[in-house]
């Protein structure tokens, strides 16, 4: 029983050299373990992207409510992402500057495909006659882009083809 005591008492007198490297799981390619860097991303603007394009493959060949499904995943994944990237950013503020420029501009791509997403299924709403559920969708994109965007101006066209809105934005 003391000695079990002891064994750390002789560590500590013996030490352990602070340079050896007691990982022997070392790897040739560091970006192997990177799960998230590879082709297969499950939680990246790229796959945010490929929803887009399976939606918009659904909507030529018809199939609307598989579309709508569709869009709404990837609306759903660009919201989660731009949330994780401001959080991060908002982290590392004063910390490491090189963190927050690269979440900043991970943010706004995510922003930008949010706001893609947001158009297309209010677009297919629209094309539904459900304006009561695309008029939200369009406000959004305002709110993400501002009204000077391309996107913004869009949107904003779009809610006054609806009716909802009357007064022509002279930033056109």
């Amino acid at each position: 029983m003391k000695l079990l005591r002891m064994i750390p008492i002789i560590f500590i007198f013996l030490g352990i050299p602070l340079h050896m490297n007691l990982s022997y799981a070392e790897s040739k390619n560091p970006n192997e373990y990177k799960v998230l860097s590879g082709k297969n991303k499950k939680l990246s603007i790229s796959d945010v992207q490929d929803y887009l394009t399976k939606g918009d493959e659904l909507v030529k060949n018809g199939d609307f409510e598989k579309a709508k499904l569709t869009y709404d995943k990837a609306r759903n994944l660009a919201r989660q992402l731009a949330g994780f990237y401001r959080d991060l950013n908002g982290s590392f503020k004063g910390l490491d500057a090189r963190v927050p420029m690269e979440m900043e501009k991970k943010g706004r791509k995510s922003i930008i495909i949010w706001a893609q997403s947001n158009a297309r299924l209010a677009s297919l709403y629209k094309r539904k006659k459900q304006p009561e559920v695309a008029v939200p969708l369009f406000v959004e994109i305002i709110r993400l882009m501002t009204p000077n965007s391309i996107e913004g101006k869009e949107a904003y066209e779009n809610l006054l083809e609806l009716g909802f809105v009357e007064t022509k934005y002279k930033g056109f």
